[in-house]
């Protein structure tokens, strides 16, 4: 591995997310077929794929979905921060329902990652470089 495990330490993290950074990196080196036609795959597919890996999880995926392949239409039901901006906008009590996010997902769709976006902002107005 050309990051050593000292620098990534030196940065913070836990000896836990070291492990899954190299189980990540040892995934792409491993399946280079599967990362060169990634933009053919649909959103299922990508993250049965790396969910396979230990210490991915759908959070991870919905993330690498939206900021890492640009997918106009992820709807991370998995991250708080979506969440909390959801219940704040539309005035609704957490924990949100499954049948309300996904009433939510259906209407936003194809463009959930944008609306994602904005909630996001509504939260933390002030704009950041991805």
């Amino acid at each position: 591995s050309t990051i050593k495990k000292k620098s990534l330490k030196n940065v913070g993290l836990s000896k836990q997310k070291i492990s899954y950074i190299n189980n990540i990196a040892k995934f792409f080196v491993k399946n280079k077929k599967f990362i060169k036609n990634i933009n053919v795959c649909n959103q299922i597919e990508i993250k049965e794929k790396l969910i396979s890996v230990k210490g991915v999880g759908e959070w991870t995926t919905d993330m690498f979905l939206i900021f890492g392949l640009g997918n106009s239409d992820v709807f991370p039901r998995g991250d708080l921060g979506f969440l909390k901006a959801i219940s704040i906008n539309y005035k609704k009590k957490l924990p949100l329902t499954d049948k309300y996010l996904n009433s939510l997902c259906n209407r936003w769709s194809p463009y959930n990652s944008v609306a994602t976006w904005y909630l996001w902002r509504s939260l933390d107005p002030i704009p950041v470089s991805y």
